[in-house]
């Protein structure tokens, strides 16, 4: 297995449509190379955000090759979960044929499985599969929580390489990291308005949504926290907490599509059975970013003034 470094940020990308539904390709690798230029970490085409339960199995494939393609020194890391096992080790290959980095393995979600059950699942495709894995757990989609022990218990495959938290759930999460100390396993926030407290309990970093819209803001936050400056992560937390509410005000990924047209970075358009954002909360959101401009614009025009006056 390739190693990859599981810390920082992967922003969880969206799928850009036409007006046909179809995949913009183009707008995908301007938006990867925009991304990778604001520093991210690493890159999480075809998850959630990404709307993978519309995607057929070639265009997941399709999409994960023009990420990769696009982008010159960041991992891509492709979500390629499903609540059948056999579907999900089908996509795993296929991914790993096309040249991802590592995977992003959503639980088995409706059928609802034990335990002993993602424990099988997990360890099929981490058998099969010579790459880094994640395993995500998320249970407000999938109706199952992968418990402590679990993620404990997978952490001891060399190719389990991490756990995505996605529960609300901080005691559960500082049990993992404090359980997995001495192991190479990286555990990362789900959840933006949790990534500050995941990462002072010992997260790595974050799968993110908010990144997509605010890159550079998220990644300092990130690295401060890793660097110790709790002040400056503190700070850049509540300055982008209301973009973290807003971000979730209706199911992602409605509003961070929303955003993303906002900001001109891609269309708004979903697949069926996902609904544009509501009027309401898109002036709500338009607020939140336009704030945002501001606040960037005023650093910037404050640090000018300080260069000029050297």
């Amino acid at each position: 297995m390739t190693d990859i470094d599981l810390s920082g940020v992967f922003p969880a990308m969206c799928t850009p449509f036409d007006e046909d539904e179809r995949i913009d390709f183009e707008t995908l690798q301007r938006d990867a190379k925009r991304l990778e230029a604001a520093g991210v970490d690493g890159l999480v085409p075809v998850g959630s955000t990404g709307e993978s339960a519309t995607l057929t199995h070639d265009e997941h494939v399709r999409v994960v090759e023009a990420v990769i393609e696009a982008v010159d020194d960041v991992p891509v890391i492709a979500g390629t979960g499903s609540n059948n096992t056999r579907e999900a080790l089908e996509l795993s290959e296929r991914a790993a044929d096309a040249g991802a980095d590592g995977l992003l393995l959503i639980s088995p979600y409706y059928n609802k499985p034990e335990q002993r059950g993602l424990l099988e699942h997990y360890r099929t495709i981490a058998d099969a599969v010579d790459l880094p894995q994640i395993v995500y757990n998320v249970p407000s989609r999938t109706g199952r929580t992968i418990e402590p022990d679990t993620a404990v218990e997978l952490a001891d495959h060399e190719n389990v390489a991490g756990y995505k938290a996605a529960s609300g759930d901080l005691g559960a999460i500082g049990e993992i990291v404090e359980r997995t100390a001495d192991a190479e396993f990286a555990v990362l926030s789900g959840d933006d308005a949790l990534t500050l407290p995941t990462l002072s309990v010992g997260g790595t970093g974050a799968i993110s949504v908010a990144a997509n819209v605010e890159p550079e803001r998220t990644c300092a936050m990130v690295g401060a926290a890793l660097d110790g400056d709790y002040r400056r992560a503190r700070a850049l937390h509540h300055e982008l907490g209301p973009l973290f509410r807003n971000l979730f005000v209706e199911t992602n990924p409605i509003p961070v599509k929303e955003a993303m047209e906002i900001r001109d970075y891609g269309p708004a358009r979903l697949r069926s059975p996902l609904t544009r954002l509501s009027a309401a909360h898109r002036e709500d959101l338009e607020r939140v970013l336009a704030d945002l401009e501001h606040r960037s614009a005023a650093l910037a025009n404050a640090d000018a003034n300080r260069e000029g006056d050297r």
